[in-house]
């Protein structure tokens, strides 16, 4: 039976802005119950079965959104040290073919298991972490232009509802490029606002890491400055928290949408840097 979903915390909250954790944070019952949002972890480090990913999709309340990141082989290095919680190790001749959106049948391979379970979930959006080592150099470049056109091409194949492609980039990328390749090939980008803004204008994909790191706990303040700026996005968008205390945090954050407890709205036109920003 699927949970009823206690009185939702999110249930005057603005309809566009979704909340919840990166992965189920406590036992996966009272997460469906208590939080209409998930951004599923373990399909980056190694998909799940698409039974696995089924049955969640059959636990969860009919209204329940999924979203997922995209599979390592895709956008990481095999040296990257998240490669050791692959449950299978890497086929006989794909060191050489994964990572960087190379245009090879490994990355390819890794995208087709990316999206059956996109497709399982119902996903509404795959996000690419790519990690800081993937820079702007020209290789890179042509290589996620290549990806993601095909992408496109594959996704419309299919003539399915298509989940949105959100782009997660480390390291140092001008805003300039960023901006062009989010534009060129309709990408979200996706930023922790503590961090930087977005250069795509919305919806917005907001992955919260913790002020200084994963053991931060958002204070009230915190809260209510993260509520002044996913106001700022008329298109909505995914609040996903990703700190020690997340499941407690985003249920504050819950509650403080409902009640629209926000701070003052700044002036018209008035730019908020990081010296405005709480901690």
């Amino acid at each position: 039976m699927k949970p009823a979903r206690s009185p939702a915390p999110d249930a005057a909250a603005p309809p566009a802005v979704r909340v919840g954790c990166c992965g189920f944070a406590g036992a996966q019952a009272a997460y469906f119950r208590d939080f209409p949002l998930v951004e599923v972890q373990q399909t980056f480090y190694e998909p799940p079965a698409p039974e696995t990913a089924a049955r969640w999709r059959e636990r969860a309340p009919p209204d329940f959104e999924f979203t997922l990141k995209a599979w390592q082989l895709i956008t990481h290095p095999p040296g990257s040290p998240t490669y050791r919680r692959l449950r299978h190790p890497l086929p006989a001749g794909w060191h050489d073919q994964v990572g960087a959106f190379r245009p090879t049948d490994a990355v390819w391979a890794a995208w087709e298991r990316t999206r059956e379970i996109a497709r399982v979930l119902r996903a509404r959006m795959v996000v690419f972490q790519c990690p800081a080592s993937f820079g702007p150099e020209p290789e890179h470049l042509e290589n996620l232009r290549r990806f993601f056109r095909r992408v496109r091409a594959d996704l419309e194949k299919h003539r399915e509802p298509a989940p949105r492609l959100a782009w997660e980039p480390r390291g140092v990328w001008p805003d300039a490029v960023i901006e062009t390749l989010c534009r060129e090939l309709d990408l979200v980008h996706v930023v922790d606002p503590w961090v930087r803004p977005p250069v795509t204008p919305g919806p917005f994909y907001f992955r919260l890491h913790g002020l200084g790191g994963y053991g931060h706990r958002y204070t009230d303040a915190e809260l209510r400055w993260l509520r002044e700026r996913v106001s700022e996005f008329p298109a909505g968008g995914w609040c996903l928290f990703n700190n020690e205390t997340m499941r407690d945090d985003a249920a504050r954050f819950l509650e403080l949408l409902r009640a629209g407890q926000a701070a003052p709205r700044a002036a018209a036109g008035k730019k908020r840097g990081k010296e405005e920003m709480p901690g």
